[in-house]
């Protein structure tokens, strides 16, 4: 097995992998703005393992200079922990004090590993946009040094008609303030993705690791979604002409593409800009 750094999107386009391993939109390389691509190859130079390094422009942490694995993928231990030592030397050579994976660049991208996938039903069936991922990719990071930085978790609900009491003043308080909720539909959403990404960049700024994304980046990477979403899920929230916050849900079409109905929705996204007077907002969806 061999290391090899420096992978061109056009060479990569072109090298073999070997069986299982899954495939890699060579271009981005190029279109995430990686600073290196790297491949573990095998005796017959097929591609065993591979992963994109970022350390110019990564997001920032206290003391750190942070230095992010990306692009992951391997199909054995033995390719894995020879490519996840040489990302690890190359970002020290570069001048990062911490390796952060696996993340695409920055969160607003492909980032984490599913560890806990919860219920037997649920690990078989993943639900859209969700990043899947077998379960020696993470064994694999440990292996090499890695622990967990941060932990998130998707919950379920059954019960779309529960009534929770603390709503009703909520809402009447945001009623009294100007703050009205609708709908999507009847609406451009590629007009409104401006509107969504102002209220974006404020609303995420504290969130752990968030990195700037410039407008033009945010709709290229949104834009593709709209021709999958229904109109009445997503929910504006507008004070005086102006968006405040807004809820972004997205039906699961990978119950489509197993051969089922589509019955459940997916809550992509809640944004809310910090303001006192819109507090209790993000329950009254």
């Amino acid at each position: 097995m061999k290391v090899v750094t420096g992978v061109s999107p056009q060479q990569r386009s072109v090298l073999a992998q070997a069986p299982g391993l899954p495939p890699f939109d060579a271009m981005q390389i190029a279109g995430h703005a990686a600073d290196l691509h790297l491949c573990a190859l095998g005796a017959g130079d097929e591609v065993s393992a591979y992963c994109s390094l970022w350390w110019k422009e990564t997001p920032p942490l206290t003391a750190h200079r942070v230095g992010a694995i990306g692009h992951y993928a391997a199909v054995d231990d033995d390719a894995a922990l020879g490519l996840l030592a040489e990302a690890q030397r190359l970002l020290r050579e570069n001048g990062s004090t911490i390796a952060v994976g696996p993340m695409d660049g920055n969160t607003w991208r492909r980032y984490r590993f599913v560890i806990v996938p919860g219920p037997v039903e649920a690990a078989e069936t993943p639900f859209l946009l969700e990043p899947t991922n077998p379960p020696e990719w993470p064994r694999q990071f440990e292996q090499t040094g890695f622990t967990r930085l941060a932990e998130y978790y998707s919950a379920l609900s059954t019960d779309l008609g529960r009534y929770d009491e603390r709503i009703a003043p909520i809402a009447a308080r945001l009623q009294d303030a100007g703050v009205q909720v609708r709908s999507s539909r009847n609406t451009d959403l590629r007009e409104q993705l401006r509107r969504i990404y102002a209220v974006s960049r404020i609303s995420f700024k504290r969130n752990f690791l968030y990195t700037e994304l410039p407008e033009s980046a945010f709709i290229a990477q949104y834009l593709p979604l709209l021709e999958r979403i229904q109109p009445e899920l997503v929910l504006l929230a507008e004070s005086g002409g102006d968006l405040v916050g807004y809820l972004f849900a997205i039906p699961d079409l990978a119950q489509a593409a197993r051969g089922q109905a589509i019955d459940t929705f997916i809550i992509k996204t809640v944004a809310i800009l910090p303001e006192p007077r819109l507090r209790g907002l993000g329950g009254c969806w």
